[in-house]
């Protein structure tokens, strides 16, 4: 067996593959490690066949629905999983074939409802079910203390102690170690009647994830993350650099409309100077009014540069071919000591 590990910010994506036949399966693909995830099976020969999640993800964005569609294979969940995206949904006591290897799949609810595990051979991929001294959390949504103790005593550690765990999580880089192992040294485990392991479990002090909503919608419906959009309107434009824009600037007049999408305040209390304002949430009813040239070059900023990325593919996408973005932001602009214009008034 084939295996690679991916580490992301604690996060652990897992690339499996079958030697005999270079078949694979990715477990837990995260987003930032799509095209990592990619030279790997590439580098290694392999084919992926499956792009499964152990559960609903609440803190990474998932890449299984991405890869799912980029290489034309079944994403896989729980039956129970919530996106609709999935095509393949399995269940307890099934099992997934990748060429002469055979993954047993464990319904382990407790951390999410449609939480699962993996196990073959002499590894088994715990998700956030079972983690390396630790267990996954109870208190995000679906999240339940008393089926965790019954998936992890009444199911998991009941497999062989010899099976390796690999765990969704590995914040602090912890060497794999087997079922038998985690059972002497987990504290998390030490607690095995269900009335404390339930107690300590709901007394659990945990700081909630950062980025928590985002990642619950779009793990659970396939809708894009925000990261993803600007990135996706970033591929379809050009951008103009602040000293450039400067330069146009300061030799004035300038060739090139600028165009500020922030907010009116914002705009009021500085702009780059010569700049028109319209607002991102007015640009498509009101910009054929502002710009009656289609031909026009625009110039789009806003205070980060990331709605204005946004701001000129739609512009694009509108016929204003020659719309690009400032590869930065108006704080920047500022912080720079770029000239600053103030509204009249």
């Amino acid at each position: 067996m084939i295996l690679e590990t991916l580490r992301h910010g604690g996060c652990v994506s897992y690339l499996l593959g079958c030697e005999a036949t270079s078949q694979a399966i990715a477990i837990d693909p995260q987003q930032p490690l799509v095209d990592r995830l990619l030279g790997l099976a590439a580098a290694r020969g392999l084919r992926l066949h499956y792009a499964l999640d152990t559960h609903t993800h609440a803190d990474h964005f998932s890449a299984a629905h991405r890869l799912a569609q980029h290489l034309g294979i079944p994403s896989v969940m729980h039956r129970e999983s919530p996106a609709p995206f999935v095509d393949l949904r399995v269940d307890d006591g099934e099992t997934l074939i990748v060429g002469d290897l055979r993954f047993q799949v464990l319904h382990t609810p407790g951390h999410t409802r449609d939480s699962l595990c993996l196990a073959t051979r002499d590894v088994v991929f715990t998700g956030d079910t079972l983690l390396l001294g630790g267990c996954g959390r109870t208190d995000l949504p679906t999240g339940d203390p008393d089926a965790l103790h019954d998936s992890l005593f009444g199911k998991l550690l009941r497999l062989d102690g010899g099976l390796s765990v690999h765990p969704g999580h590995n914040y602090k880089g912890l060497a794999p170690t087997s079922v038998a192992e985690q059972i002497a040294t987990n504290p998390r485990l030490a607690r095995r009647e269900r009335g404390p392991f339930v107690e300590m479990m709901r007394g659990l002090a945990i700081d909630m994830p950062e980025h928590l909503t985002e990642a619950l919608r779009t793990n659970s419906t396939g809708g894009k993350t925000v990261a993803r959009i600007i990135a996706e309107a970033a591929e379809r434009i050009a951008f103009v650099s602040m000293d450039e824009l400067r330069r146009r600037v300061e030799v004035g007049p300038c060739d090139m409309a600028i165009l500020d999408v922030r907010e009116a305040d914002a705009y009021a209390a500085g702009h780059v100077p010569g700049a028109v304002h319209l607002p991102r949430g007015q640009l498509e009813l009101r910009v054929d009014a502002v710009f009656p040239d289609p031909s026009v070059r625009v110039a789009v900023y806003c205070e980060f540069g990331k709605i204005s990325t946004i701001a000129a593919a739609t512009l694009r996408s509108m016929g204003f071919a020659h719309a690009v973005a400032l590869d930065g932001g108006f704080r920047a602009w500022r912080e720079a000591g770029y000239p600053v214009e103030r509204a009249e008034g």
